[in-house]
């Protein structure tokens, strides 16, 4: 009897906001590393106090990559200029941008009006080349006139949302393309992930829609610790295993890495990810499309005329 090949893990990397100086160079080395990895994208978090402008950042670095995807954290100011810049770099990327926002507690229906509004600009261009005027008038936001970039090669950038509380999940399910969940036990994440899909026939979207993706810290050695299961520690073989056996169980649909120490990732892409391969877990090239969509197996929204 053939066993069937593990269902395949979506990867990503995180720069998560330390508070210390780092040159454009160890940017732009990591992006390297995660694209030499055929990861989705490579997430840079907000808020580094000696850091450079997040979307700046990015736009820079989609020079230095050709297939990686951007991900910027951006925080919920006003819908019109973040919806701009998010285009820009959807556009100076070819499709490859992404946004990841973590709402306050309680400021979940101010999220969701502003997730509204964006889409709203981002779908005042027609396929075929022409503006028209937007007018959202709602709770939080107010939002009139033309939008002055055209429509972005994925239709929207990819949407990424915070669910580590229900109010979280439950905006994700309705908006988002992926949710970033805390990494927990398997029985947990399992039981997390069932709970997550279960959402969403509710907003009349299918199985596949949302991605729920793991933030995972990682240590790499050269023996096995069973018990080290947060943060993931262990070889580059137990790290492979267990990793596969959250996505085969239905725990997850992929990770977010965050690195311990400088050259973590190097680790990871060199030890783990051809041990995922051998697994049939994770691609050996990135397919035929070049978009972040592409890589995640999301379609484009359609536009709503």
């Amino acid at each position: 009897m053939t066993t069937a090949p593990p269902r395949r893990m979506h990867l990503a990397a995180c720069v998560p906001g330390t508070g210390e100086r780092a040159g454009f160079a160890s940017y732009e080395q990591l992006a390297r590393t995660a694209e030499r990895g055929l990861f989705d994208f490579l997430l840079v978090a907000e808020g580094e106090a000696h850091g450079p402008e997040v979307l700046t950042l990015l736009a820079a670095l989609a020079a230095g990559t050709e297939r990686l995807g951007l991900a910027a954290g951006a925080a919920f100011g006003e819908p019109y200029e973040l919806a701009r810049r998010l285009a820009t770099l959807d556009h100076l990327s070819a499709g490859r941008a992404a946004w990841h926002a973590d709402p306050p507690a309680g400021e979940h229906p101010r999220a969701a009006e502003f997730v509204a509004a964006a889409r709203a600009l981002w779908d005042s261009w027609t396929p075929d080349g022409t503006p028209r005027p937007v007018a959202h008038r709602g709770r939080y936001f107010a939002v009139e006139g033309e939008f002055t970039v055209e429509r972005c090669p994925q239709g929207h950038p990819v949407t990424v949302l915070a669910g580590d509380s229900p109010e979280g999940r439950e905006l994700a399910a309705s908006a988002a393309d992926i949710v970033l969940v805390p990494h927990t036990t398997l029985d947990a994440a399992r039981a997390r992930y069932a709970e997550v899909k279960g959402r969403l026939a509710a907003h009349g979207r299918a199985h596949d829609e949302l991605k729920v993706m793991l933030r995972v810290a990682f240590v790499l050695g050269d023996s096995d610790d069973a018990d080290a299961r947060e943060p993931l520690t262990g070889s580059p073989a137990a790290v492979a295993a267990l990793l596969t056996e959250y996505v085969t169980e239905d725990a997850a649909d992929g990770f977010v890495l965050v690195p311990h120490a400088p050259g973590g990732l190097d680790d990871f892409v060199d030890r783990v990810v051809p041990l995922l391969q051998d697994l049939g877990a994770f691609r050996r090239t990135y397919n035929n499309g070049s978009t972040l969509r592409s890589h995640l197996g999301i379609a484009a929204p359609v536009w709503k005329g």
